[in-house]
């Protein structure tokens, strides 16, 4: 019998911060894009089909769509999709400026939790009105790229530890304390939340993404996201993608209990209106290695389904 070759490369280096600008949006336990550039320039060509069932902030499929790949991306957590989709379909900078001057800066603070111990009063106002807008379009199915580009880098900005994100010094970007966690860290801290101008730190943040972009690259992106497929459903049973079809899937699964990824989204979620029940639903805690690597099994059974012959699974743990 022949040995499998062994394959060796060094994926977390200093340079691996060189990625495009366009991946730079926090979450919880992402990989770097290194990663799965790595494997889908030595596994499939352009057009191949890529997959990630805990697809996450969308690295993977962000890079496989810079790469001129398919792209087909699930996670249980419908945050994931909010976070992805908008940078396959990348809006032109003065249809942002321009929508955001379209978007009220005053909303209704009806039926809205006491988020003072984050966001000075005004800051709340202009963060309500743009949850607002984004309602009420979703609502009369008129939200388009330009929406959801401002929703996904809006819920990137809710909560940080700079002046570039909305709320005074809070945790890094990728979770959210408590409202009496942040009381605490106030405390701690003798700070107060200050005026930021949600509607400038947007563009700012939107520009950032967007830093060293060529054309030909944004044309990638969109040509890939009007095919992309984001779905959100229970990795172990991927909706509707055809047995045979995945030329590469590169994905890094949940860690055990020891992540509250509902928990620490929160915050994400009620700006989404996705409520923590709707967020944690489905959402795989293992409390232990054995039932992680039950469901874990079921998963590479899905994978093997639906991979084609000679593709690859590259499984990040």
């Amino acid at each position: 019998m022949i040995a499998p070759p062994v394959i060796a490369a060094e994926l977390w280096t200093a340079g691996q911060r060189r990625a495009a600008a366009i991946h730079e949006i926090s979450y919880r336990a992402c990989f770097k894009p290194q990663l799965p550039a790595y494997f889908i320039a030595r596994y499939t060509a352009p057009g191949d089909i890529v997959y990630d069932p805990f697809s996450g902030r969308g690295t993977t499929a962000i890079e496989a769509a810079l790469s001129g790949r398919r792209v087909i991306a699930n996670d249980v957590n419908p945050l994931s999709a909010r976070l992805s989709a908008p940078r396959l379909m990348v809006p032109n900078l003065d249809a942002v400026a321009a929508r955001l001057d379209d978007i009220p800066r005053k909303g209704s603070r009806r039926g809205a939790p006491d988020l003072a111990m984050f966001y000075e009063q005004r800051t709340l106002q202009e963060i309500l009105g743009l949850r607002q807008w984004l309602q009420r379009r979703r609502r009369e199915g008129t939200v388009d790229a330009v929406d959801n580009w401002i929703g996904m880098v809006a819920t990137n900005r809710l909560t940080g530890h700079s002046s570039g994100f909305f709320s005074v010094y809070s945790f890094p970007p990728n979770q959210a304390v408590s409202a009496r966690g942040q009381l605490r860290i106030n405390t701690l801290r003798q700070q107060q939340p200050s005026y930021r101008d949600t509607h400038t730190l947007i563009l700012k943040k939107s520009r950032q993404l967007l830093r060293g972009m060529s054309e030909t690259a944004l044309g990638q992106l969109r040509q890939a996201g009007a095919s992309a497929r984001f779905l959100t459903g229970d990795a172990r049973h991927p909706p509707s993608i055809a047995d045979g079809s995945v030329a590469l899937t590169v994905t890094s699964p949940p860690f055990l209990d020891v992540v509250d990824y509902a928990g620490d989204n929160w915050l994400r979620g009620w700006f989404n209106s996705l409520p923590v029940d709707r967020i944690a639903k489905g959402i795989t805690t293992p409390r232990n290695l054995s039932e992680w690597s039950a469901v874990m099994g079921a998963v590479l059974a899905a994978l093997y389904s639906i991979t084609r012959p000679g593709g690859v699974v590259a499984f990040e743990v």
